[in-house]
């Protein structure tokens, strides 16, 4: 059974870093959230060390622009590990073939941008679908959409035996007041209708991969029982958390805040049922980081 608490600060001697979700624990997608910025800002101030772990399909100084604009100061975070670095690497190795058909807004195209850490990569060109070797998908062409209006060109790529790159595994995301699909939506999609669907953030292994070679980039030698993962995903952050066999703390006033009756803490009985419901077991929970 999980155990609530009601600040970072009960259980943060206990570790050494942090893996902290940005979406939904840190912001909003419009603005910082004060006083999860306190608790961070907090932590390192006593030596402890936060790795930001997100599922934007974009590089982390992209990621690092976004918060000084939202207001998460530099004094909050050491490092960024995100989904997109991890693709990004994987689309420059191959995985997906060289002709590739893109699935996103414009403001994706920085996925493209070159990546200098891959030995001879390979040449990435955009073209349409029926010229495409694999599908790279950083999120949905319209966030508002129903992912179905895809199913025409799945159906098309499916029988090509296309693969699909997913930059961003999250289903959903909230921007303020408003819910918004993901990248990971049309993958699930796609795997559904008998596709192949290669995922690199949350809660898969290469992201984790990621942030731990970001926590020894900064000279520190931690094990496992040493990190605490935080965040609001139930089926991605902790459900990576749980399958990296770190602690994670769970922000129920995220995404499941209907779920779990959040207001500023979650209601017991519902966080249980919501736990038992998803199969889930996260280590800790709390109603907003803080």
């Amino acid at each position: 059974m999980t155990q609530i608490i009601t600040a970072l600060s009960d259980i943060s001697a206990r570790y050494d870093a942090l893996f902290v979700d940005l979406w939904g624990c840190l912001h909003n997608g419009i603005a910082a959230f004060p006083d999860a910025v306190a608790a961070l800002t907090a932590y390192r101030a006593q030596g402890g060390k936060v790795i930001l772990v997100t599922n934007a399909p974009r590089a982390r100084d992209s990621v690092a622009r976004q918060l000084e604009q939202f207001g998460v100061p530099q004094e909050s975070w050491d490092s960024i590990a995100t989904s997109g670095d991890s693709a990004r690497s994987a689309m420059f190795r191959g995985v997906v073939g060289s002709k590739v058909y893109f699935i996103g807004e414009p403001r994706d195209q920085t996925f493209f941008e070159p990546l200098s850490l891959i030995d001879d990569p390979v040449e990435i060109t955009q073209v349409p679908l029926e010229e495409a070797e694999g599908i790279v998908c950083c999120g949905p062409f319209d966030a508002a959409a129903d992912p179905d209006v895809m199913r025409p060109e799945f159906l098309y790529a499916k029988e090509k035996g296309l693969k699909l790159l997913c930059a961003n595994p999250d289903i959903v995301v909230d921007r303020g007041e408003m819910r918004e699909w993901c990248a990971g939506a049309l993958a699930r999609l796609y795997t559904e209708m008998g596709g192949e669907s290669l995922y690199f953030g949350k809660p898969h292994p290469p992201i984790y991969d990621l942030a731990r070679r970001r926590l020894a980039a900064l000279g520190t030698d931690i094990p496992n029982e040493g990190i605490l993962c935080i965040g609001d995903g139930i089926i991605t952050d902790i459900k990576g958390a749980m399958g990296e066999d770190l602690d994670s703390l769970f922000i129920t006033g995220g995404l499941a805040a209907k779920e779990t009756k959040t207001t500023q803490q979650p209601e017991p009985d519902a966080l249980s049922a919501y736990l038992q419901s998803e199969m889930s077991s996260p280590t800790y929970s709390i109603g907003f980081l803080r």
